[in-house]
């Protein structure tokens, strides 16, 4: 187990359905963090931007993007995550996939599909949440309009960070930097969230907030607006449980049932 843990998120534009492109980009970020880092995030649909043409633009589990974070987690021993287009089994999926430094992958797919882009209408919608051990830590990965929704990243004694991965739009970016630091605090959680910058084919503008909390809402990390940049912040096992035990916040919560 590791008592601490150097996690990175990139800040960047994202070039408009063109994958190789954008790993290209993302290479370069990437190869520009320190060699202590132990987890990279990626934003959401980092090789395309949130586009909903799947039929042009999907991957398969064993296509360039995927063997590309594999290739990149074993060779520089990191762990890596962002979301992409996956098809499978004739479905499409906005789909985070979390690649371990041995080049293990674990998978979660979006739960909330964002209605008022008609996501619902290209993609299928998740059912399971995911878990993550790495290193000691346990990681819950969400995607984007996952955040909106608190019962979804309910703790359930089962997590020490939060990762939101978005291309969340400038109008809402109020929303984005509060519903980031309320999860973080009604959780008692490390709450990360990584979005992109710039504008995409259909005019809509990113100006990025990428931030990472503390277990009690204090920003630890965060990027300079509308510029591509990254984190890279160091989190305390120790501390993150001294306060849970301390404050114990977290025994008085409501128990619920999703149905």
């Amino acid at each position: 187990m590791k008592k601490e843990l150097i996690i990175s998120a990139i800040q960047a534009n994202i070039v408009w359905e063109q994958p190789h492109k954008n790993r290209l980009s993302f290479k370069q970020h990437i190869h520009r963090l320190s060699e202590k880092t132990d987890l990279v995030v990626l934003p959401e649909m980092f090789t395309t931007g949130f586009s909903m043409n799947p039929q042009s633009i999907a991957e398969t589990m064993s296509g360039e993007t995927v063997e590309w974070m594999v290739l990149t987690a074993t060779s520089l021993n990191i762990a890596l995550v962002g979301s992409l287009v996956i098809k499978e089994e004739g479905r499409y999926f906005n789909r985070a996939v979390f690649v371990h430094p041995e080049g293990m992958i674990e998978t979660y797919d979006k739960r909330h599909s964002f209605g008022l882009a008609g996501e619902n209408l290209h993609y299928t919608s998740g059912t399971e949440r995911l878990i993550v051990n790495y290193k000691g830590w346990k990681i819950q990965p969400l995607i984007c309009y996952d955040l909106r929704f608190p019962v979804w990243s309910r703790y359930k004694n089962d997590y020490d960070v939060l990762l939101y991965m978005a291309n969340w739009p400038k109008p809402r970016t109020l929303a984005w930097d509060v519903l980031l630091q309320a999860r973080a605090i009604e959780n008692m959680s490390y709450c990360l969230g990584v979005n992109r910058i710039g504008k995409d084919k259909n005019g809509h503008e990113y100006i990025g907030h990428t931030a990472i909390y503390d277990f009690l809402g204090k920003p630890i990390g965060n990027t300079r607006e509308g510029s591509e940049d990254f984190i890279e912040c160091k989190l305390s096992k120790a501390s993150l449980y001294e306060a849970r035990k301390q404050l114990n916040f977290l025994n008085d919560r409501d128990t619920f049932r999703l149905v």
